[in-house]
């Protein structure tokens, strides 16, 4: 079976479905702590919708601790 290519989300995408403003963004990837933009064109970036969900599932266990719990099994 083969999968669904992810989606592109654009910055105001991105900045909407994390409820962070676009210089925190930046400020993440610059320190991998956030997914990292892909280029398709000079001046126009995205990001996969799949890593993104990800980064959001992810801040969703830490704040619950259910990533403790995670890494203990």
């Amino acid at each position: 079976m083969q999968t669904k290519p992810s989606k592109i989300l654009r910055l105001p995408a991105v900045v909407e479905r994390t409820s962070i403003c676009k210089t925190v963004i930046y400020q993440k990837m610059a320190r991998a702590e956030f997914p990292v933009a892909i280029r398709f064109g000079p001046k126009h970036i995205g990001w996969l919708e799949s890593e993104i969900d990800a980064w959001i599932d992810e801040r969703v266990r830490e704040s619950r601790g259910l990533a403790e719990l995670r890494e203990q099994s």
